[in-house]
C-alpha cells in the first residue's frame, strides 16, 4: 500500500538522519575534491552533485550529495558511513586550512507526483523552477532554508534542509495540513521502489570492498592528470585491468521471495558462485522479484540466466537486467 501511495500521491518523510558534514575555509575546495575521484571544479552554487568517495584502495567509503554553499564552503550530505572523522583525520594530517563540523541540519523529504504541487502551494512558483538536483533558498516558517529537488525515490520531490531543529515539528505541521489536500502519508524510503529504481544503498550494494567502476560510477570519475584525489593511482589500475564485476538488476520468479535478511547467493546452472543479491522484493508493477547484485565478469552480460537461492530452500530462475528495472 505504502509503495502504490508513493507512486500516487505525495509523502512526508523524516530523514532527519542524514547528516551533513560541512567543511568551510581556504583549502575547503582542495580537501573536497581529494576526497572523490569525481571533477569537482566546476562545481556551482545551486547546484547538487553526487559524488562517489574513496580511500587510498579505491574503495568506496561513501556516495554523498555534495553541495556548495559558497567557494569555501561545502555539505556532504552523507550516507552510512563515518565522514566526519575521516574528513577531519585528513584535513589534520594533511596541515589544511578548513574547519569541519556536523551542523544542525535537518533533512525533511517531500516525494511523489504530487510533491510540486504541494511544495508550490507552500512556498510560491519559484520552486517549480528548480531542475532535478539544483536547490535555492526558500522563506520557510521567517528563516531561509535550502531546498533542493532531489530525494531518495524516483517519483519526484524536494528535500528541505532544515537548519534548526528547534524548527522541525513546526515544519512537519505546516506541510502536513497543507497536504491533506494532496492525499498526504507519513512515509520513508520504499524499499521496493528503491530496488526498481536502482537506488543503491550503501552497507548492502556496495561497501568500502567496492570500488567505484564495479558500482557503475565511471562517468562520475575522472582518471586524467588534471586533478589530483585520494586512491587515484588505484582507481587508474582497476580501470586499466576492467573491474571483476559489475553491479546488475536481477528478476527472478517462484512467487514472492521471503526477507532478503541475508544476502541470496546467484549461481549460474551449474553451481558456478556469480554473485549474491543484497537486496531482493517482490515488485507488485512488475509482477516478479527484483534484486540488485554485483555479477562476475564475463557472467553480467543483460539477459543472461542465473539462478536465485532464496532461504526457503527454493532455487529460482532468474534474468540479469538492467538498472533502473
Amino acid at each position: 500500500e505504502d509503495y502504490w501511495h508513493l507512486r500516487t500521491h505525495v509523502q512526508i518523510w523524516d530523514v532527519g538522519v542524514q547528516r551533513q558534514v560541512e567543511i568551510t575555509g581556504p583549502d575547503a575546495a582542495h580537501l573536497v575534491q581529494l576526497m572523490t575521484p569525481r571533477d569537482v571544479r566546476g562545481a556551482k552554487i545551486g547546484k547538487c552533485l553526487y559524488v562517489p568517495l574513496i580511500d587510498e584502495k579505491a574503495g568506496m567509503l561513501n556516495d554523498p550529495v555534495l553541495i556548495k554553499l559558497a567557494d569555501d564552503k561545502f555539505w556532504l550530505s552523507i550516507a552510512d558511513s563515518d565522514v566526519l572523522l575521516w574528513a577531519k583525520g585528513l584535513a589534520v594530517g594533511l596541515r589544511l586550512d578548513v574547519e569541519i563540523e556536523e551542523p544542525d541540519v535537518s533533512p525533511l523529504a517531500v516525494q511523489g507526483p504530487k510533491a510540486e504541487a504541494l511544495m508550490r502551494q507552500l512556498f510560491g512558483d519559484d520552486i517549480a523552477a528548480l531542475g532535478y538536483f539544483d536547490y535555492a533558498m526558500f522563506d520557510v516558517l521567517g528563516t531561509r532554508q535550502l531546498i533542493a529537488r532531489s530525494g531518495y525515490s524516483k517519483q519526484g520531490g524536494f528535500e528541505i534542509y532544515l537548519e534548526g531543529g528547534h524548527l522541525g515539528s513546526a515544519l512537519w505541521d505546516l506541510i502536513w495540513q497543507a497536504g491533506q489536500a494532496f492525499n498526504i502519508t507519513p512515509g520513508c524510503p520504499n524499499l521496493i521502489e528503491r530496488v526498481e529504481g536502482g537506488l543503491m544503498s550503501y552497507g548492502n550494494e556496495f561497501t568500502r570492498a567496492n570500488n567505484p567502476l564495479e558500482c557503475g560510477f565511471a562517468p562520475l570519475c575522472h582518471l586524467g592528470d588534471e586533478v589530483d584525489y585520494i586512491g587515484k593511482d588505484a582507481l587508474r589500475k582497476i580501470a586499466e585491468d576492467g573491474p571483476q564485476q559489475m553491479l546488475r538488476g536481477i528478476k527472478f520468479g517462484g512467487g514472492r521471495t521471503p526477507p532478503c535478511g541475508k544476502p541470496f547467493p546467484v549461481t549460474n546452472g551449474d553451481g558456478l558462485a556469480l554473485g549474491q543479491i543484497t537486496t531482493g522484493i517482490y515488485s507488485p508493477r512488475l509482477e516478479c522479484n527484483v534484486g540488485m547484485s554485483m555479477i562476475i565478469k564475463d557472467h553480467w552480460d543483460i539477459g543472461g540466466v542465473v539462478v536465485v537461492h532464496t532461504p526457503d530452500g527454493m532455487a529460482r530462475e532468474g534474468v540479469i537486467s538492467s538498472l533502473p528495472f
